[in-house]
């Protein structure tokens, strides 16, 4: 009988360098066409809230950069947020983003999953390394989020002891992400002429993040609702107008001077 003994796995090498100018990013194309308008909506109820600020970097589809046993290593995660990061200079375009040299660690990562087999929740740990290794060895993302839109469901881990832990959703089947302090479920509805189940943020009250074209729509009724007001509000006034014209023509029959009574 031979006794089988696995491998003692050695922990990476990692260290955080510049990208060097000439490096090629990898440029694939997304996997369906869901995944950028998922990202893009997930930003867009951040900013409409006010929630975004000139020191975090959000990005999508977007180069994540470590070194890691002397090779570069890119992942780009269908949606990420770093709190703070450092500004480059007016002209420079930002190509990629280095945690701990050109800013703070990434705090969260989401991967729309595909219909395909993809490395979302693979732990591979050989290059081309598999995302959830690298999200969670590598770059020790804090919160990690899959999101799967056939199902549809949602799965959060949080780095707990160096590993990610599965987080449970809460009583209306959201998850709380703490470094956004924004509760994170699934919204059926329609944006922008594209109707599937959308990822959308609540606060801690339980609000609705809106959408900045909802807040257009919900501006554009409040708008439409005070010109009724102001149009009622006007309509009253000429009624009590025309009824005190009224009331001085018929004392004016009767010898009765409207103006002397007032």
């Amino acid at each position: 009988m031979v006794l089988k003994v696995d491998p003692i796995q050695k922990e990476p090498t990692v260290s955080w360098e510049a990208l060097p100018a000439d490096f090629i990013l990898p440029d694939d194309p997304v996997e369906n066409i869901q995944q950028p308008p998922l990202a893009a909506a997930l930003t867009d109820a951040l900013g409409a809230a006010e929630r975004i600020q000139p020191q975090m970097l959000i990005g999508s589809n977007f180069g994540l950069v470590a070194t890691v046993n002397k090779k570069i290593v890119v992942k780009a995660p269908d949606w990420f947020y770093v709190p703070q990061v450092q500004a480059v200079g007016v002209n420079v375009i930002r190509r990629s983003y280095t945690p701990n040299l050109e800013g703070t660690p990434v705090a969260t990562v989401m991967e729309f999953l595909s219909d395909t087999e993809g490395g979302e929740l693979s732990i591979r740990s050989t290059p081309p390394y598999g995302k959830l290794y690298f999200y969670e060895r590598i770059l020790q993302i804090p919160t990690y989020v899959t999101y799967d839109p056939y199902e549809p469901s949602i799965e959060v881990r949080c780095w707990q002891n160096g590993k990610y832990v599965l987080q449970p959703a809460d009583a209306n089947g959201r998850f709380w992400i703490p470094e956004l302090e924004l509760f994170l479920g699934i919204w059926p509805g329609e944006r922008l002429c594209q109707t599937m189940n959308w990822l959308r943020w609540w606060d801690q009250e339980g609000n609705l993040l809106l959408w900045s074209n909802e807040q257009a729509e919900q501006e554009r009724q409040r708008a439409e609702q005070e010109r009724q007001r102001a149009e009622q509000e006007r309509q009253r006034a000429e009624q009590e107008r025309q009824r005190a014209d009224t009331l001085a023509a018929k004392l004016r029959e009767l010898g009765v001077d409207p103006d002397a009574i007032a």
